[in-house]
């Protein structure tokens, strides 16, 4: 079975969204080695700046909201957050993605573990540590954790043209596809369960599939 987990790393909802998942993917036991795990691209603010912007302006012109409904939202993600054993801190400013996802794509093609964790990392980076995800040291970082080669990372890195257009054709498919807002769970490219769920909601809808399949 495959899933497609289309996000963007400056998404709160898909670090909880896969955190989410793959406590579900556990659960099944011995039924996740029948399963696919692909990340897919999307970018929440794809004309976003050089150097970034200051968050709480950003978010509070963009979602028409004050501060107080800002720290309400805040406030629900760190406890959403941290039933699925995934710590929010500070985030001081939004920045751009499109270079995590480049870094992203190339790393699926050393393998889904290795594009796992590099997507791991730069959500932990960004959600948890406040730290750039369009950084050179960042994606460095994130290629090291994965265990994947350095030069050939920093190859990827520092040519802005390497899976550019790889990335925009992959956006463009799954915005074609229809999906508007991220977290999203393709399952078979069929199926689709939306948002940041719990662990019991995925964990069911996996599930059903796996049956359906053995039906």
């Amino acid at each position: 079975m495959r899933l497609d987990f289309v996000s963007d790393i400056a998404c709160p909802w898909c670090a909880i969204g896969l955190a989410s998942l793959e406590r579900a993917l556990a659960a099944l036991g011995d039924d996740a080695a029948r399963i696919e795990l692909h990340v897919q691209p999307f970018e929440l603010n794809p004309d976003m700046e050089p150097g970034g912007v200051d968050a709480d302006s950003y978010l509070k012109a963009k979602y028409e909201i004050g501060d107080e409904e800002l720290a309400a939202n805040r406030a629900r993600l760190a406890q959403r957050g941290a039933d699925v054993g995934f710590t929010f801190g500070t985030r001081s400013r939004v920045w751009n993605t499109f270079d995590a996802h480049r870094l992203l794509h190339w790393a699926a093609q050393q393998s889904q573990g290795a594009q796992k964790a590099v997507k791991r990392f730069l959500l932990a980076a960004y959600h948890r540590d406040g730290r750039d995800p369009s950084s050179r040291d960042v994606l460095l970082e994130a290629a090291a954790a994965a265990a994947l080669d350095a030069e050939a990372a920093a190859a990827v890195i520092d040519d802005p043209a390497r899976f550019a257009a790889e990335v925009r054709a992959a956006e463009a498919e799954w915005q074609q596809a229809g999906i508007r807002s991220v977290p999203a769970l393709v399952i078979d490219g069929r199926y689709l369960v939306q948002g940041g769920q719990p662990p019991a909601v995925f964990e069911r809808a996996l599930r059903e599939r796996l049956a359906a399949q053995d039906a």
